[in-house]
């Protein structure tokens, strides 16, 4: 190992950006509290504690760790300049995280620090997608070298005490890439952010991988490619230390970011552990997790999911189509299970919340219209976040279409599964972008909304808590023109933070008219929180509404369902049927229930 220069009191300092990304008037998307707490930010602060602790830059020499995600903090570029060169420049500047529709934003934070000679880095779902689906040159990854900027590709458990070494000892290699050499998560320094950082999320929750990989082939997801499909676990002891860690300041919420939790093997001996800690140790543990379709059908999972402190639950729903998902890999998904799933999590009071993609190629603006229909009557899911079907760099839909040739959006801001991309077998571009912004609407409907705090209160969801997710899914989008998933309260802008190819709009321009818009957007959003609230008190009131039953919370019935229109209406439905009639019939399933 080369030897650092040192001299007496010099600390590095290592500033770990999360960056956010721009609006379609090119202004950073940022709030004063943000929705989602980053797990990049976390993992890597973890990680770099653990190197500060054990003075991986050798005895003596401190680190100093700054944190920022931009979604909720502002990036002070000149103040970061001069905590650098108080040190001489003895640090690292490492943009973390990064996906592809940020990628544009890193690297116009970068380029001032680069100008001023500061060694900078950037690691993510970027740059490891690019370098392990295509040829390393794609993608803009040469405005990196061309800046000088290291890249990271793969993940920093085992591999940051290098990089920082050599930041150290000004000897920044151009490119570290670890994507054939993922690690072991098992025992590695746990996800933690100090409570200062995770007071800017909206809930006071933070975040942590039980888990990496997945086994499955969606052609839309980059997960498999930069996380592998071989998955790797922290153990229960792993995640009570992080759980404790997280009580001693304090927090109690987090989102497991497991792309899918019910296929990590550990997950029973991690709900024990948790369950343990709640009933025993009284901590009151609040999870979100992301999981598949299929989850109901493991014995118990659900039921300890909820002892565990699940109240949230993503499922990958992604379309009610079967020839749509077959059409992206999807074979996992049956749509036969869907009613079956999500009444299993509805019996534990639990909120559903569902990822559901436009654009599969059957798609138009009226199947879509009528698949969100068919899911208000015939599905007991409480939220719905729609997405864009987007070639996001690292899926194999994004290397398929790269390697023909076609055509892709060329501005990676907007690779952000809310715009356009590519083209549509079906629709124009207009089309496909107005149905995705009809969509939000045609789904949170007054009607419809009253009826998912019906079920609420019905099937013992928590209504206060339904309440407040109903009211920012059905807002953010007509009001901020972002996905709820970038949302958060109380925007902030700053007129030096729009893309420098855009022209800066004079401060007696910019600020009059974002505080006008700012006290209007607040009144409507004002108005909705009233009407929702007074709606569901009054529901809430009537006794009546603890035996309201609709179609969509019947218990399954196959030989019923079959005449639901989710079998006869979608595209591949009545197979979907007859194919589980035949499974039913060869195994005996049909005479066991």
């Amino acid at each position: 190992m080369s030897s650092i220069p040192v001299r007496e009191g010099r600390r590095f300092q290592l500033i770990l950006i999360k960056p956010s990304h721009y609006d379609d008037d090119g202004y950073v998307i940022r709030w004063w509290r943000a929705m989602i707490p980053s797990n990049s930010l976390a993992a890597l602060y973890g990680i770099a504690l653990d190197c500060a602790e054990r003075e991986a830059l050798g005895p003596g020499i401190a680190i100093d760790i700054t944190v920022i995600d931009e979604t909720n903090t502002r990036v002070d570029v000149e103040a970061l300049c001069e905590k650098l060169q108080r040190q001489g420049g003895f640090g690292l500047v490492a943009l973390v995280g990064v996906q592809s529709n940020q990628y544009p934003r890193a690297l116009d934070i970068a380029r001032p620090f680069r100008t001023a000679g500061f060694p900078v880095a950037i690691g993510g779902f970027h740059v490891s997608g690019c370098l392990s689906m295509l040829d390393g040159q794609a993608v803009e990854l040469d405005a990196c070298r061309e800046m000088g900027i290291a890249m990271f590709a793969g993940e920093a458990e085992g591999r940051l005490d290098a990089v920082l070494r050599d930041a150290a000892a000004g000897q920044l290699a151009p490119l570290y890439d670890f994507m054939n050499d993922l690690p072991s998560i098992e025992g590695a320094p746990p996800p933690f952010l100090p409570k200062q950082y995770v007071s800017q999320t909206l809930g006071l929750s933070s975040s942590f991988d039980a888990g990496r990989g997945c086994p499955y082939q969606c052609s839309f997801c980059t997960i498999i490619n930069v996380q592998g499909r071989k998955s790797r676990f922290r153990t229960a002891d792993d995640v009570e230390q992080l759980v404790r860690l997280n009580w001693a300041q304090g927090i109690h919420k987090f989102f497991i970011t497991d792309d899918n939790f019910a296929r990590n093997k550990e997950w029973e001996p991690i709900f024990d552990r948790l369950i343990e800690l709640r009933e025993k140790d009284g901590i009151p543990l609040g999870l979100m997790i992301q999981v598949d379709t299929l989850c109901h059908k493991i014995e118990n999972f659900v039921e300890k999911a909820k002892r565990a402190g699940v109240t949230r639950v993503f499922i990958g729903l992604e379309n009610v189509n079967p020839d749509n998902l077959a059409a992206a890999k999807k074979r996992q998904n049956k749509i036969t299970e869907y009613r079956k799933m999500l009444l299993a999590w509805k019996a534990q009071g639990i909120i559903t919340l569902a990822g559901y993609i436009l654009g599969f190629p059957a798609d138009t603006p009226e199947t879509i219209r009528r698949d969100i229909a068919i899911i208000q009557e015939e599905l007991p899911l409480d939220i719905i976040e729609f997405f864009v079907l987007t070639p996001l760099p690292g899926s194999e839909d994004h290397q398929t279409l790269w390697r023909k040739g076609e055509a892709m959006d060329l501005d990676l801001n907007i690779y952000d599964v809310e715009h356009v991309c590519a083209a549509h077998p079906k629709m124009s571009k207009d089309e496909w972008e107005a149905i995705y912004r009809e969509a939000w609407a045609l789904y949170y409907t007054p009607r419809h909304m009253r009826t998912l705090i019906r079920r609420a209160v019905a099937t013992g969801v928590p209504v206060a808590s339904l309440v407040k997710v109903l009211v920012s899914f059905a807002t953010t989008v007509p009001l901020e023109n972002v996905h709820p998933l970038q949302g958060g309260l109380l925007r902030l802008k700053h007129p030096s933070e729009r893309r420098p190819e855009m022209p800066r709009e004079h401060a007696l321009v910019f600020w009059p008219r974002f505080a006008g818009q700012t006290v209007i957007k607040h009144l409507r959003l004002a108005g909705t929180i009233v009407r929702l609230t007074a709606t569901a008190l009054w529901i809430a009131r009537d006794p009546a509404t603890r035996r309201y039953m609709d179609r969509a919370l019947t218990p399954v019935d196959e030989e019923g369902d079959a005449s639901l229109e989710l079998f006869t209406k979608t595209t591949g439905g009545q197979a979907s049927v007859t194919h589980m009639k035949k499974v039913a019939r060869l195994t005996g399933a049909g005479r066991a229930a």
